[in-house]
């Protein structure tokens, strides 16, 4: 395929599949309308949606708050906002519990948030039946009432138990009203005396955002996967549809869902019937990121739009390679969203000397929270520190090199190309990881949300 290019080559998809095997495992570093889907709604009747993933443990060391989506004008550039994550446990249910790596109620509803750190700079007093992030969604949600907000369950560390979840009619219908009941009703567990109680977080969330990473392929190392999670997937989606769509009659509302989809096009024949699941989604946000990373010893890019010349690979993981592999096993093209990344890659005792692309590397770089993997708000001033910023125009992806260190990310020229090739491809927007990633004045967020308006 040409870089120069957003249209595939014939037999591309093909040859890929021939090679994608042997190409790194990509990994997840870690509706607003009544009328619903059944009338055939899309994105783009409303404009290009923008979503943005919160994360459920921003607020420890990040120090990261819902209120920082307000006082940074985040919020009134979002379509959507995902909560990461909710877990699915051993019953195949979801569930809300204090369990350190298996639950965090306390961030979710628990934590009586002080005033300063309130949208609304009201305090919570403890007990109260909602407090924490899902509190101050609420709160969010009634300052910019155009904000739907979905509740996204699993992710690359909790989707353990998805394949059981999925497994027959029986427990699919049991893992749909619980996680309905749970957070679509609100009918959270009191726990420790604390908040909770029934209803107590009606309101808060709009829809599902299911993140299962993935169906029979593997993901994370214990993860129970099986062959028939692919057409058990499709029968989830139907499920979820269902469901929403039979308390949406009770409610008078339209209650969204959406899934997180991979780039790998081995992952997607192994679990996705790719033009079955579209018709019960609102739209699907692809895997845009994590194309190459620090399990590999070479430096790369992780977000390009096209291939570079020069790729150890081809062909290669990309962001167009990704979307037209999805347009060509069926999917929809205005509800195709694409991932962004708010966080670059990065390597150390790189060796090779010019701009250190495509060269052999030590390791891992030294970073804030994980070796090699560092936020954008960090990575923006590295040119101030000795870096020179460097970029393939043509492949649409930048990086920072100082001549030992190398950072591949996203900067608001990559993200300007990002936001035409949506706009260029039909597309239905964009979706960024994560939203902490940003810096103060959520530079990127503007940017992305003035990208995708028609020029």
């Amino acid at each position: 395929m040409s870089r120069r290019s957003p249209r595939r080559l014939a037999g591309l998809v093909a040859a890929l599949a021939l090679v994608v095997t042997a190409l790194p495992a990509l990994a997840f570093a870690e509706g607003t309308s009544t009328a619903g889907v059944a009338s055939g709604l899309q994105p783009s009747a409303q404009g290009p949606v923008t979503v943005g993933y919160f994360t459920q443990w921003s607020i420890y060391g990040r120090a990261f708050y819902v209120k920082n989506l307000d006082t940074s004008g985040a919020a009134s550039n979002l379509t959507h906002i995902n909560y990461a994550f909710a877990n699915v446990n051993e019953d195949g249910l979801c569930f809300e519990d204090n369990f350190l790596g298996q639950g965090d109620a306390w961030a979710d509803y628990q934590w009586p948030v002080p005033a300063e750190l309130s949208v609304d700079g009201v305090a919570d007093e403890w007990g109260e039946p909602l407090n924490g992030n899902f509190g101050q969604l609420l709160k969010l949600k009634e300052k910019y009432p155009h904000l739907d907000v979905n509740i996204a369950i699993g992710g690359w560390s909790w989707s353990t138990y998805f394949s059981d979840a999925a497994l027959t009619p029986q427990s699919r219908e049991a893992f749909v009203e619980s996680c309905i009941d749970l957070f679509i009703k609100g009918n959270l567990p009191i726990l420790d005396g604390g908040s909770g109680g029934t209803g107590a977080a009606a309101g808060v969330f709009d829809g599902i955002d299911l993140d299962w990473e993935w169906p029979n392929w593997p993901g994370e190392e214990g993860n129970v996967i099986r062959p028939e999670d692919k057409k058990n997937f499709t029968a989830l989606l139907a499920e979820f549809r269902k469901q929403l769509d039979d308390y949406g009659k009770e409610t008078g509302e339209h209650y969204g869902l959406t899934a997180f989809l991979p780039a790998n096009p081995a992952a997607m024949d192994a679990g996705f019937e790719g033009k079955k699941i579209f018709k019960y989604l609102d739209f699907a946000t692809v895997q845009g990121y994590d194309f190459h990373g620090t399990w590999e010893t070479t430096t790369n890019h992780q977000s390009a739009i096209y291939e570079p010349a020069d790729a150890p690979f081809t062909p290669d993981f990309t962001l167009d390679r990704t979307v037209q592999s999805w347009l060509d096993r069926g999917a929809t093209r205005n509800k195709i969203v694409i991932g962004i990344p708010y966080f670059g890659r990065g390597w150390t005792g790189v060796e090779g000397g010019g701009d250190g692309l495509f060269q052999p590397a030590a390791g891992p770089a030294p970073a804030t929270w994980e070796a090699g993997y560092e936020d954008f708000k960090v990575l923006r001033s590295l040119a101030d520190d000795g870096f020179a910023v460097y970029r393939d125009s043509d492949a649409g992806h930048a990086w920072l090199f100082d001549g030992t260190t190398f950072w591949t990310y996203d900067d608001l020229e990559v993200i300007q190309q990002k936001t035409s090739y949506v706009r260029d491809e039909g597309l239905g927007g964009a979706m960024v990881w994560s939203l902490d990633g940003d810096d103060v004045d959520s530079t990127l967020t503007h940017a992305i949300h003035a990208g995708l308006q028609t020029p």
